[in-house]
This record gives C-alpha cells, sequence and structure tokens, in this order.
C-alpha cells in the first residue's frame, strides 16, 4: 500500500499516535508529529513510498514536535528527535520539512554502519551507476534532480551507500534537495514535477525538495555497480572541462567526502581501493544542463560498452 492511497485526515492522525511506518528503501523509518505542514510534505514528497503494515522492528525512529509550548505562541520552532535524542537544535517553525530531510540524512550517515556513506549524488542507466562526490554548493543535487528526469534512475542526491569490499551501490532515493537559483531552474525545466514548499533563511539558504520519479522508488531493491565517478562543480559560463584524476588524489578526496570511514577503519579503506582500482574518476566543470545530460549519458555509456 503505497502512502498516497492514506486519505490526508488518516495520515494526520496515524502521525500524532502510533506514527507511520514509512519503507524508505533500505531503512524502515517510524515518523510521529502532530504538526500539520509534516503530515502536508509527506504527503506530497512521499506518495510514492510503501506503508508497512506489518510488525517489527524499524531503523529510526523520529519525532518532530515544538520544543516549547510558549514557543507556540512567540517565533515557533521545531525540533527533530531520533529515538528521543536531540541532534540538532530547533530551528524555525517554517523549516520542519527541510528539517526532516536533513534529519533522515543524519540519521543514515550516522547509524548505518553496514555500507560505506559517502557524500555523492548517484543516478544509474540500468544497473550501471555514475557516482558524483562532491563538496556542498557543487551543483551535484541539481545535476542528480536533472540527470533522473533524463532517462537516469536517481539511487540518491546527497549519499552513496557502498556495499563493504565492493563498488556495488545500495539505492536510497529520497527527495531530492535543491537550494536557491536551483529551484525555479528545476520548476522551469520540468513543470510536472512536485515541489515541496519553500524554507526561506535557512543555514543553506532557500531550500526546496523535489519529489522522486516513482520509477527510481519502484526500483530501489536493485543495487547498482559504479562505473564511472565524476567530481563535478558547476561553473557560470564555463564550457565542459573533463579531466581525468590520478588515484591518490580520487582517494584523498573520496576519504575526505566520507561519513563513517574513520568508524569502519580497515574495511573502508578497502571499498575504496576496491572501487578506485575498477572505477575511472574524472573532473569535471560544467554550466549548462543541456550540454552537460547528453555528454554524461555518452560518457557513461562508453564505460558500460567497454565492461560487455
Amino acid at each position: 500500500m503505497k502512502l498516497a492511497s492514506l486519505p490526508f485526515p488518516e495520515l494526520q492522525q496515524r502521525l500524532r499516535h502510533e506514527g507511520v511506518d514509512l519503507f524508505m528503501p533500505p531503512y524502515k523509518v517510524r515518523l510521529r508529529s502532530h504538526l500539520r505542514s509534516v503530515a502536508e510534505e509527506l504527503h506530497r514528497l512521499y506518495a510514492d513510498f510503501s506503508l508497512l503494515n506489518e510488525p517489527g522492528a524499524r531503523d529510526f525512529h523520529i519525532r518532530l514536535f515544538d520544543p516549547s509550548l510558549l514557543r507556540r505562541l512567540f517565533k515557533r520552532q521545531v525540533q527533530f528527535a531520533l529515538d528521543e535524542f536531540l541532534p540538532f537544535k530547533p530551528l524555525p517553525f517554517d523549516q520542519a520539512h527541510a528539517m526532516l530531510e536533513w534529519g533522515l540524512n543524519w540519521c543514515i550517515g550516522n547509524r548505518d554502519q553496514t555500507h560505506l556513506i559517502m557524500h555523492a549524488g548517484v543516478v544509474a542507466l540500468g544497473n550501471h551507476a555514475l557516482v558524483m562526490p562532491a563538496e556542498s554548493g557543487s551543483g551535484k543535487s541539481t545535476l542528480s534532480a536533472a540527470l533522473s528526469r533524463e532517462g537516469f534512475r536517481l539511487l540518491s542526491d546527497e549519499l552513496c551507500l557502498w556495499q563493504l569490499g565492493t563498488r556495488t551501490v545500495t539505492p536510497v532515493p529520497r527527495p531530492i534537495s535543491l537550494k536557491n537559483q536551483s529551484i525555479t531552474l528545476m520548476q522551469q525545466r520540468y513543470p510536472d514535477a512536485v515541489f515541496s514548499r519553500t524554507a526561506l533563511d535557512t543555514r543553506k539558504g532557500t531550500v526546496a525538495h523535489m519529489r522522486p520519479d516513482g520509477a527510481s522508488i519502484e526500483a530501489a531493491h536493485q543495487a547498482a555497480t559504479a562505473r564511472l565517478i565524476v567530481l563535478p562543480r558547476y561553473q557560470a559560463d564555463s564550457e565542459i572541462i573533463w579531466q581525468r584524476v590520478k588515484p591518490e588524489d580520487a582517494l584523498t578526496f573520496c576519504i575526505s567526502q566520507s561519513f563513517n570511514y574513520s568508524v569502519l577503519g580497515e574495511a573502508a579503506f578497502d571499498t575504496m581501493l576496491t572501487v578506485l582500482r575498477q572505477t575511472p574518476v574524472y573532473s569535471l566543470r560544467y554550466s549548462s544542463l543541456n550540454d552537460i545530460i547528453p555528454f554524461l549519458k555518452n560518457q557513461l555509456q562508453r564505460e558500460i560498452d567497454a565492461c560487455s
């Protein structure tokens, strides 16, 4: 049963009381909140995700709530809790839906020790993945969003989940984070896409999230093999600049973008070596989505053909 089939009043009722259990591949999440804005954005952005009706353990128990009764009357805030642990300070109330997404990223990056988790966008042609590790502000989420609407399936715009000891990536498709000018760009380029309301004045600027396409969610049980790693950087008015990255530089950068590398230790190092020994790494500068989308599709297809 998909969340979209749950009437909104019933969704609100469940969120306020026993909670809503969602399968966010590969994780099982229980979410509770009395906040209407959380229910609205959940209904809008997670419509294609499956509800969990069977009893059993959940990976994350999450609650979003007002941290203070007094704050409901003056400068209302929202708090995120994982198993009643508070990893963040409260945020302004109108950032509740963004806080949910940031909090979920934190849960995965800090609690999942079965994968090496890297800050990267990941898309795929079939089961052949293009992995894009990058620092915040590089444009990787915007690029991931565009590629996911242009024939690629979305594995994630934020988190690459490497299966330990392999170059296999576990999909974790969720709403795509867009910031500032990228929001308008994606809304104009893909008018049929579904977007959250906009959160203003966040620590990342203006933020909105784009609903992942249903096909990517349906295919989330299909892992993908990394065939190409690209370190992207949007640069206004730049032509496409495509350069091979030295293995030692690629290793240093990929380690710097990994959330749990130090926790996993030797297993993380071995995984990175396995990935980089088998997967070419390039740096990329670009400015035009119209140019870079077919370019990346061609580059990935070349690597796929070389393996067949």
